[in-house]
């Protein structure tokens, strides 16, 4: 336990790695390594406005992670011409097999909402 009071800049390199270790799992990051150990969906803000559901296969410190099975899903207004009223907004979605999303883009990480309510 001493050594999580010293300062980072005081730690060896060892202590360094064990220490995000163990933030690793029971931090806020232990949500992605419980989605990587399980291969559980988990649900991305990122943003660009968009959400990604989407198996976790790999993480690190920054948020940056390996994606595969990815539904994408936005919204859309569509242009209308003059004199028009104004369109609806259109729910989009796509797939991707596999993504490399880069950390400083992602808002938020939940649990897959439906596995939660399944237990």
């Amino acid at each position: 336990m001493a050594a999580i009071a010293k300062p980072k800049s005081e730690m060896t390199q060892e202590e360094l790695e064990a220490r995000e270790q163990e933030e690793f799992n029971t931090g806020p990051l232990s949500v992605l390594t419980e989605a990587v150990k399980n291969n559980t969906q988990v649900l991305i803000n990122c943003r660009n406005n968009r959400k990604l559901l989407a198996r976790v296969k790999a993480f690190d410190r920054h948020c940056n992670m390996v994606l595969e099975n990815v539904k994408e899903m936005w919204t859309e207004t569509p242009r209308t011409g003059k004199g028009k009223k104004k369109a609806k907004p259109v729910n989009k979605d796509r797939y991707i097999s596999k993504l490399f999303l880069r950390g400083d883009s992602v808002i938020l990480v939940l649990r897959n909402p439906k596995a939660i309510a399944a237990r």
